[in-house]
């Protein structure tokens, strides 16, 4: 059975969303959108306040070849443009619109029906995903009509599409690949056009058996796409994980996928292709999962962007009793939110709900030298050394004892029988690294 060789490891899958169909959560009564919702530069507004916006409407531009417009997720009237904290507690600048009604372009195609790509082009797919203003939504936010741009002297000869979502807690993915399957096959077809590439593989975990069927089914019907199987391994949604399981091909040190040949896109990425490109419809939406094993109910829902997070709790039942912390994505990479006003955002998968007893730290011990964090990290990285490195500010051995290759994945601090903070210490590291070498530019 597949699989990256590397490293990795089991934490329990506690899917307990994945029965919930995908269902729509009402409008906010304000949405806050903020201007950094994507790797690269923020977005700079092309709306003033008191100006009357539509659902889809730009209110927002790129600023930079990295970055990505930013469409009105409601219509209204904008109330202010002023900074408000985002998931990071951190004040950044935000375009806040009061809603009123739903009011959609007319230019957005809100039919039902599936649309086929006919004869467009890859240049013409590519000026459509940018305008459009997509990005990766398995969370990384990197704006997508960059990575399907293939720089001069690289050559693409296979897109791999990623359903594999392994965080735990997580189902977001699996709900749209059981209800938008042919709609995701035909967002494929669209970046294979874009790529300029004959095969695509979609890469699916066998703890989602369903999802393995029907999109294997549908995609007999769509040359050059197939579906693989891959066994259940955290975190097999890196990049460089799937295209090691999938290809075999090794991404080099700080290297991209494109090295190897290989573009990586997640399976909600293909879906908001197709409906960009196909449906002319903006990336101001997407589902995200509301779960934790004490909420009353659990949910896969469809938000707009800069809906406040604590809107989709209520609409769950409300926090329990024995909530200590509110984590944006999933337990291995997400982080804790510092409140529960802070809005819903393109790269926002979903929200869990912990307990105090799930969430607690336990009291970090002495290193033992079991050499588990190395065993399971999946980018052969020593991360005993980088936090020992870390904790005596030494950046420069940081860097060279590669660092910046750790992909934050937690799987060191999962299975550290001390409970030491290695993540924490990598990533202060990475930063000062990164720090270090745009000084050095």
């Amino acid at each position: 059975m597949r699989t990256f060789p590397k490293g990795g490891v089991h934490p329990p899958g506690l899917k307990i969303a994945s029965g919930s169909a995908i269902s729509l959560l009402s409008l906010p009564e304000i949405a806050c959108i903020h201007l950094s919702q994507h790797l690269g530069a923020p977005a700079q507004p092309v709306v003033a306040k008191g100006d009357a916006v539509k659902v889809g409407q730009l209110i927002a531009e790129v600023s930079g070849f990295v970055s990505a417009n930013i469409h009105s997720p409601v219509s209204g009237i904008i109330q202010k443009i002023e900074p408000a904290p985002d998931a990071s507690g951190y004040a950044k600048p935000a375009i806040f619109i009061e809603v009123s009604g739903d009011e959609w372009l007319e230019s957005i195609d809100r039919t039902p029906v599936l649309a086929k790509p006919n004869g467009i082009t890859g240049d013409e797919i590519i000026a459509k995903v940018k305008e459009m203003g997509i990005v990766g939504l398995g969370g990384a936010t990197f704006p997508s009509h960059v990575k399907i741009s293939v720089p001069k002297g690289k050559k693409a000869d296979i897109l791999i599409i990623n359903g594999v979502e392994c965080e735990p807690y997580l189902t977001s993915d699996h709900r749209l690949m059981l209800e938008k399957g042919e709609e995701i096959l035909t967002g494929i077809q669209l970046l294979m056009r874009a790529l300029g590439v004959e095969r695509a593989v979609i890469g699916i975990e066998r703890n989602k058996p369903d999802a393995i069927r029907h999109l294997a089914g549908l995609a007999a019907g769509y040359p050059g796409i197939t579906v693989c199987a891959l066994k259940v391994k955290y975190p097999q949604g890196g990049e460089k994980q799937l295209i090691k399981a999938i290809t075999g091909r090794e991404v080099p040190s700080l290297g991209l996928p494109i090295e190897v040949g290989a573009v990586v896109h997640n399976v909600g990425t293909a879906f908001a292709v197709y409906e960009a490109v196909l449906k002319n419809k903006p990336l101001f939406e997407r589902v995200v999962t509301v779960t934790g094993k004490n909420l009353a109910h659990t949910a896969n829902f469809q938000v707009r962007i800069g809906t406040p997070v604590i809107q989709l709790i209520d609409a769950v039942g409300g926090l329990p009793g024995n909530a200590a912390k509110v984590i944006n994505g999933g337990p291995m990479m997400g982080k804790a939110l510092p409140m529960l006003g802070v809005p819903v955002t393109k790269g926002t998968s979903g929200i869990l709900i912990m307990s105090d007893q799930e969430s607690a730290r336990k009291q970090s011990m002495n290193c033992i030298r079991c050499s588990r964090c190395s065993s399971a990290c999946p980018m052969g990285l020593e991360p005993y050394l980088l936090m020992s490195l870390g904790e005596a500010k030494r950046w420069e051995d940081m860097e060279s004892e590669h660092t910046l290759d750790c992909m934050e994945c937690g799987s060191c601090s999962y299975t550290c029988p001390s409970h030491r903070p290695l993540l924490d210490y990598i990533r202060i590291g990475k930063s000062n690294v990164n720090r270090i070498i745009r000084a050095r530019k």
